[in-house]
């Protein structure tokens, strides 16, 4: 498959003076397929949100690199960045916060079609307004409205027809859904679904929901205070979970089928998550980790291929294909 994105050893560190340093993404690694939707997944806090700002531009990298189409996105002059930024758009958490409120829709919608120079006739550009908010499932006459007078979910939908203003490829989409309610959350969900089918976009879906982010993503990375601790497909992800952060997350979903949720067994994480601050040695997962060992508090595991497609971070499997440890009995029933 062609790859679209390749991030490489990506790290972005917040100074925040008396010597302090927030490593909030902490050397983050992995590649994005064209066509395809890979979800990034953690706790609040973990770096995902920051990993996907510092990808499109908005916060500047501390080390690493991130290759859109075999460029350097960070290395970019200032006239090719303002091209690029055609190509790939966000989509925000917080529709209401990310909208002007003293702005139209038709203006909110059509003010980057204005600044890349898009459609320069008025009327056309009113026409690509209309189309769009078609597009996601709005109409015309919400166009002459202001974001106050919407709903959350159509809030939402119109940060998406903003987000598709300029045609971009790819498109991050950092918890579209986290701040509408769950009946609302689906309909979003497919509506992206639909535009990408339509489209042909490619996505980097961030959530902390594992549930939803099975059902829209290909592949999906689970981040831990800053770090990749598990990365593979949706489907092997839920069936044969190895880092025991990622069993602990999936042993949370609630499954439908009292028989089976009665039946299974709840992995508890004692203690509290530790600051990006100050993070532990070793593994970072290793002070909320019952199975640690002593190697855990001294080196940091090696990032490593178990299956094909299947990558972990953990001493559990330290170079051995086969884990070297019999994990069935802690094995979370998905």
């Amino acid at each position: 498959m062609e790859k679209l994105l390749q991030v490489n050893n990506l790290k972005k560190h917040f100074h925040l003076g008396h010597g302090e340093v927030l490593k909030a993404v902490d050397g983050v690694s992995f590649h994005i397929n064209k066509g395809e939707t890979f979800g990034i997944v953690g706790e609040s806090g973990c770096g995902k949100s920051t990993a996907g700002r510092t990808i499109i531009g908005l916060y500047d990298r501390t080390e690493g690199e991130v290759l859109y189409n075999g460029k350097n996105i960070h290395s970019l002059n200032s006239k090719d960045r303002f091209a690029f930024h055609k190509q790939m758009q966000m989509i925000f958490q917080d529709p209401y916060a990310s909208l002007n409120p003293r702005s139209t829709v038709s203006e909110i919608i059509s003010e980057p079609m204005e600044v890349h120079g898009l459609y320069p006739n008025k009327k056309d550009r009113l026409k690509r307004v209309y189309q769009l908010l078609e597009d996601v499932g709005l109409n015309k006459d919400h166009a002459n409205r202001y974001p106050h007078e919407f709903s959350g979910g159509q809030r939402q939908r119109i940060g998406i027809a903003r987000a598709l203003a300029l045609e971009p490829q790819f498109i991050i989409a950092d918890e579209p859904i986290s701040a509408l309610d769950v009946s609302i959350q689906a309909q979003v969900v497919n509506l992206l679904k639909r535009l990408q089918q339509e489209k042909g976009l490619t996505y980097l879906f961030i959530a902390h929901d594992l549930s939803m982010v099975k059902q829209f993503s290909d592949r999906i990375g689970v981040m831990y205070l800053g770090n990749l601790v598990e990365l593979t497909a949706s489907k092997e992800l839920y069936k044969n979970p190895l880092h025991p952060y990622t069993q602990a997350l999936l042993s949370a979903i609630p499954i439908p089928d009292p028989d089976i949720e009665d039946k299974r067994e709840r992995i508890i994480l004692t203690g509290e998550l530790p600051s990006p601050i100050n993070p532990p040695s070793g593994c970072v997962f290793r002070t909320r980790c019952s199975m640690a060992m002593e190697i855990c508090a001294t080196e940091k595991p090696n990032w490593q291929e178990i299956d094909a497609g299947h990558f972990v971070s953990c001493h559990l499997y330290n170079n051995n294909k086969t884990g070297g440890h019999d994990y069935s009995q802690v094995a979370v029933t998905i």
